[in-house]
């Protein structure tokens, strides 16, 4: 049985909500964080974060450091990108979010951005979970892409134990026998863990499949499932991503549509979204999403 004082949930109207820099995980509002797989130039971070700005994002996510299976991969521009990153984001008046995956690399990034992220191949790295926890700043956990439920939540349970009690778990797909997605997005998780945990508990579609066209669907069924936000890849021009992760990288006017789409179902959840658009700028997304519609109407399929 697992033995969790700190992680695991008391009783059944126990919930934590987690503050990173005024906003609040668990709560009502479902937060959005949104931003590149790396760090790539001061011009790259700028045209993104004003367009996810835009478009109603709360945090901007992107690697300064970037554990790749291949040592020859872009690894990341390391120290020089956290500034770039943080500076950035905040510019735009939104909250930082970046990978650390070192011990000796925490306080140097936890004094630039809010929030810290342990990415799945480090969820098991317990001296980096015991590092974060002595930090106290506010930590996205990955799952690991082996890991059951269980395990993540022990892993929450070991940044607790060090003094930090600001964890977000993060379901972002595990590793099965399914070789067309590249992961496969466990959204049974979400519930699952907010029956073992009381932390709040949000989604990577992005990793969780790989797969551009796909995003945006599991996006809204994590919404649906009971998540209590979104880790979303977004890049300007995801063709020419430096990391080859383009592919599941949503474009801004993907993002825009998404938004969309989670305003509209997200009321009916109880939640809330923030959101900035324009009548110009909703009129071009209704007038997107329309299109699509007409297009399967022709093809012999009826509109949602």
């Amino acid at each position: 049985m697992m033995q969790a004082p700190l992680a695991g949930r008391k009783s059944a109207d126990q919930k934590t909500l987690v503050e990173v820099s005024g906003l609040y995980f668990g709560g009502r509002e479902f937060i959005v964080a949104a931003g590149p797989c790396a760090v790539e130039t001061c011009e790259q971070m700028d045209v993104i974060a004003k367009g996810i700005s835009g478009c109603g994002a709360r945090l901007l996510r992107g690697g300064a450091y970037k554990p790749r299976t291949s040592p020859y991969d872009f690894q990341g521009l390391a120290e020089e990108g956290v500034p770039i990153l943080a500076e950035t984001g905040h510019r735009y008046g939104l909250a930082v979010v970046t990978e650390v995956v070192a011990p000796d690399h925490v306080a140097a990034v936890a004094a630039q951005v809010d929030m810290l992220q342990i990415g799945t191949r480090n969820m098991s790295n317990f001296e980096l979970l015991k590092a974060v926890g002595r930090s106290g700043k506010p930590c996205l956990l990955k799952r690991g892409m082996s890991a059951t439920l269980e395990e993540l939540v022990m892993a929450a349970e070991y940044i607790m134990a060090h003094g930090n009690s600001h964890v977000v778990l993060c379901e972002r797909g595990i590793r099965t026998f399914e070789r067309y997605t590249r992961n496969t997005l466990d959204l049974s998780a979400v519930p699952a863990l907010k029956e073992l945990t009381h932390l709040p508990v949000v989604v990577d579609p992005s990793h969780g499949t790989g797969k551009r066209s796909l995003v945006r669907p599991m996006a809204l069924a994590a919404a649906a499932a009971g998540a209590d936000g979104l880790l979303l890849e977004v890049h300007h021009d995801p063709d020419h991503s430096w990391t080859g992760d383009g592919r599941q990288s949503l474009t801004i006017e993907e993002l825009r549509r998404l938004m969309f789409e989670l305003r509209t179902i997200l009321p009916a959840l109880g939640r809330t979204l923030n959101y900035r658009f324009s009548v110009d700028e909703q009129s071009r997304t209704e007038v997107m999403i329309s299109g699509q519609e007409n297009h399967l109407s022709l093809a012999g399929v009826m509109p949602g």
